[in-house]
């Protein structure tokens, strides 16, 4: 006889998912491990000169990079022989502030980080997220793909999701010689829903910075960095190329952010025996010694790993929160689909959605998930509603906004028309009127016609060699009359000889005003300091569509 209680148990979706003990010596192991280095430094004449145990003729090439650039060594003596429970109160204070605390944090090891974290619970790293991450203002990031590459639809789910509230979108391709197609048409739908979208294509490097060079794409976190030598060899990359990209990304004012996360390195059979959060505090030493204002992190696409091991979704948290303390803008990932259970997802969400994060998604997905060529979000355009209810029931600004259908469908309507009038007066492939309209209304590619791919894809090579670029856009917008459109990516493209939204965690308001850690400085203090919510802002999120007003009843 079988019990039906665990018969039932069984049958949970929670139990579809993986799940494994610890195994420290491979690195299966989420924090704390026994074969992590023990935190110490020596610095002579300026110079670190023993690192976490290691002397430095014993560095590999990325304890040479971190040691030469990641770290203040101002201060570093003195944080180094502060207690690390009390740093870990510390972050935790709201009567110590972020300013105090990054000087502090940014001067200590990668050993010493992780040490730090160990001492604190997942409620004490959300008190320390809310107080340490470098804007003010929270905000989300979303994913606008298709399984079909489909332009009209693209241009449209970015106006949408422009409307909803993502002040960055982010797009890739099925088919790689499609890029071209979906940075255009993503460029020009959010910037129809909403001036100052910034955008970007992710795909292999050297074309994603090609695209950006030509003004088709706003910025890139798709530069990927790792925890151990093997791995960033694996790849036929270093640190120093990394830094070399970043600065390529940077000379031609595109906002870029590195991208790491816990598990990457055990994923990939390299994880020397250490913790997952070990290896990720290399990955951001690194990123924060190449220079690169922010990081994509939070396991990201490796989440499966942590996930599986006890106190997975406590690293995935405390590494958003090390990119924080070392003063960099973090995309908190909540990302890549990781379990079968609702409930499991929502929880793994919360950590960072109720303190905020600079993006808390750096993936939420626009479009249904059949269509997130990101391998499927954590989150996706059937959860808008339910992000809103969250929001609402917690009197939290967790970067999404309530909308109407009219405003929706008028907004998809024009992009689709936008993009349409484009295409046609820069010589590629014609979208039709029947395209035009059912991007209007669609939830997905499920609902669009089918294009002659063959004739798209000549057409976006055709693109590449005509040499086409931002002006080329923005001159089809004005001879096709749209010249609202036309001065929006002008406006866009004005940004990269500014330069101000290359400072952290910036994003481009609907004026065209920089919103940065610079001038949207986190105050937080205690209760009643830092972001306070609007009354504006409370009201929208109060009104949802689905509430009824009981005076009119």
């Amino acid at each position: 006889m079988k019990s039906k209680r665990f018969e039932a148990l069984r049958n949970r979706p929670i139990n579809k998912d993986g799940f494994v003990l610890e195994w420290e010596e491979v690195g299966f192991i989420a924090m704390n491990s026994s074969q992590d280095p023990k935190p110490s430094i020596k610095i002579e004449d300026g110079k670190i000169v023993e690192l976490d145990g290691k002397k430095r003729e014993e560095f590999d090439s990325i304890d040479t990079f971190i040691a030469n650039y990641g770290i203040n060594i101002e201060k570093t003596k003195e944080v180094m022989a502060m207690d690390s429970k009390k740093i870990a109160n510390m972050l935790c204070d709201p009567n110590v502030s972020r300013k105090e605390l990054v000087q502090l944090t940014t001067a200590m090891t990668p050993a010493k980080a992780v040490q730090v974290l160990g001492y604190m619970n997942v409620v004490e790293m959300m008190m320390a997220m809310q107080k340490m991450r470098a804007r003010k203002t929270p905000m989300n990031q979303c994913h606008v793909t298709n399984i079909k590459d489909n332009p009209a639809q693209i241009a449209a789910d970015g106006a949408e999701a422009a409307l909803r509230g993502f002040p960055e979108q982010e797009t890739t391709v099925g088919i790689a010689r499609y890029a071209p197609f979906n940075a255009l048409s993503l460029l020009i739908g959010s910037q129809v829903g909403r001036g100052g979208v910034l955008t970007q294509c992710s795909l292999e490097e050297a074309t994603e910075l090609a695209l950006g060079m030509r003004g088709l794409t706003c910025y890139a976190e798709t530069i990927s960095v790792y925890g151990t030598e093997d791995v960033f060899t694996d790849g036929d990359d270093t640190p120093w190329s990394k830094g070399f990209l970043a600065s390529a990304y940077a000379s031609r004012g595109l906002k870029m952010r590195f991208t790491s996360g816990t598990g990457s390195e055990v994923q990939m059979g390299y994880a020397e025996g250490k913790s997952m959060l070990y290896l990720e505090a290399r990955c951001l030493y690194i990123t924060k010694g190449a220079g690169v204002q922010g990081i994509q992190n939070g396991s990201v696409s490796c989440i499966g790993i942590p996930s599986a091991v006890p106190g997975g979704i406590r690293a995935v948290l405390a590494e958003n929160l090390l990119a924080a303390m070392l003063d960099l803008e973090c995309a908190s990932s909540n990302d890549q689909t990781f379990t079968h259970s609702d409930l499991r997802r929502s929880v793994r969400s919360l950590m960072q959605m109720a303190p905020g994060t600079d993006f808390i998604c750096s993936g939420y997905s626009a479009t249904p998930n059949y269509d997130n060529m990101f391998a499927g979000s954590n989150w996706d355009a059937e959860d808008f509603d339910d992000w809103n209810v969250i929001q609402r029931d917690l009197k939290i600004d967790a970067g999404l906004r309530p909308v109407l259908e009219e405003n929706v469908v008028a907004a998809r309507n024009k992009a689709a028309r936008v993009l349409q009038a484009v295409f046609k007066e820069l010589g590629l492939p014609e979208i039709t009127d029947e395209e035009v309209t059912a991007a209007t209304y669609a939830n997905g590619s499920k609902d669009m016609p089918p294009r002659n791919v063959v004739e798209d894809l000549k057409g976006a090579e055709d693109m590449m060699k005509r040499g086409i670029t931002g002006i080329d856009v923005v001159k089809a917008l004005y001879r096709s009359g749209y010249k609202e459109e036309a001065q929006k990516i002008l406006n866009m493209l004005k940004q990269r000889v500014a330069g101000d939204y290359l400072h952290t965690s910036a994003v481009v308001d609907k004026d065209f005003n920089v919103i940065s850690a610079v001038n949207d400085v986190n105050d937080y203090a205690g209760p009643g300091t830092g972001y306070q919510m609007s009354d504006e802002r409370w009201d929208e999120i109060k009104k949802i569509p689905a509430a009824i007003d009981p005076s009119k009843i």
